[in-house]
């Protein structure tokens, strides 16, 4: 995944990851590759997409996958749309690049 560093911007409170949600998959897996014409990280969840259930989906998997509390994962934009930017605080962007690459 070499261009993941793409989908990573730096924010006065840490990361924002640009992310393309696809909700109701069979299995959960962030990241799920890479989307180069949204400049997007894939993230597919279980959950459905209503009532907020794969929102909170998504937060809870990125906060398991990247190693730090739910609570500095937010949805930053886009709660309505497969498009997503999600907030990760405390992280500078090239911790969070290095926290994904060791899983790939």
């Amino acid at each position: 995944m070499p261009a993941l560093t793409d989908a990573l911007s730096a924010d006065k409170n840490g990361t924002l990851i640009s992310i393309e949600v696809s909700a109701n998959a069979k299995s959960a897996r962030f990241p799920d590759g890479y989307n180069p014409w949204r400049n997007a990280i894939g993230c597919r969840v279980t959950a459905p997409a209503t009532e907020g259930k794969a929102n909170r989906a998504v937060i809870a998997l990125i906060s398991e996958v990247l190693g730090v509390s739910p609570s500095s994962v937010t949805l930053a934009a886009g709660q309505t749309s497969t498009q997503k930017k999600v907030l990760v605080f405390g992280l500078a962007p090239d911790e969070v690049a290095g926290r994904l690459a060791k899983l790939s």
